[in-house]
């Protein structure tokens, strides 16, 4: 059951209320990174790897949603976060998408491919069931089309779960300011208070990743949230957002050539 809001973003996290522990609880609190990684940039791909291992490690989110995944890269972090999280991949050939659960807080309950019909670029959405210290979700993301009007067709959420969309959109805000968003849906990094320290997740004036000729910084990747329309129902607040990969590794290169999004939520 996902929720249309509009040509080119399908979102994804259904928050049900579940029996037992409080919300007030430090356990209902959920931290997750968003990142496309750029592994089909061939460039020092090893010590980028090691770069996002280092990520993961260090912030040990409780979910982890990455694009533009590629094996080596998932042979990689396998051999050093197995133990840690539980793999889910949105595809086996050339990139995709992978999600990674904590196993202490997260358990999954059931996964699935939706593939997009008109896809030119191997992108699907990527939909895992999960509990979370009592609490029930689905996860989804997703690479939508780069720089095309693409829609998966999906049903309507019902108004009584709370929605979350973490992935790279390929949105400029011109594109989301001529639609526009439905009024139940709020872009969390606005939510937050619009930092400036998040503005830009794709920024080619600071990352010398990609050797691109017009400099250009740009909120591909984004996270947005629709709560529940009913009294009574948990509600899922962000508290924080930062960006992450911004230290250059030893080899010169950064991490990729996007910034990953690390962000914080509560249940109220």
């Amino acid at each position: 059951i996902i929720y249309i809001l509009f040509p080119k973003l399908t979102l994804i996290l259904f928050l049900e209320e579940a029996t037992g522990s409080g919300p007030e609880e430090a356990d209902s609190r959920l931290s997750l990174i968003t990142w496309n990684v750029d592994g089909l940039d061939a460039e020092e791909q090893p010590e980028r790897a090691r770069g996002l291992c280092s990520y993961l490690t260090s912030h040990s989110p409780d979910v982890v949603l990455l694009q533009e995944m590629i094996q080596p890269y998932i042979r990689f972090l396998h051999k050093r976060l197995a133990a840690t999280y539980t793999f889910i991949q949105g595809g086996d050939e050339g990139y995709f998408t992978v999600m990674l659960l904590k196993k202490s807080r997260v358990s999954l309950l059931d996964s699935q491919i939706v593939q997009y019909p008109n896809t030119c670029m191997m992108r699907n959405l990527l939909l895992a069931q999960v509990g979370v210290q009592g609490q029930k979700l689905c996860l989804m993301t997703s690479h939508l089309e780069s720089c095309k009007d693409y829609a998966g067709e999906m049903d309507e959420a019902p108004d009584d779960v709370t929605v979350l969309f973490g992935g790279d959109t390929n949105l400029r805000d011109a594109e989301v300011s001529r639609v526009g968003l439905p009024s139940s849906v709020c872009d969390v990094w606005e939510q937050l208070g619009e930092p400036e320290s998040c503005r830009y997740t794709w920024d080619t004036q600071l990352n010398t990743n990609k050797d691109v000729r017009f400099k250009c910084r740009l909120r591909f990747d984004r996270l947005y949230l629709r709560r529940p329309a009913q009294d009574g129902l948990p509600r899922l607040d962000p508290d924080s957002m930062a960006l992450v990969g911004l230290e250059k590794l030893r080899c010169g290169r950064y991490t990729s050539d996007h910034w990953g999004i690390y962000c914080t939520f509560s249940v109220q």
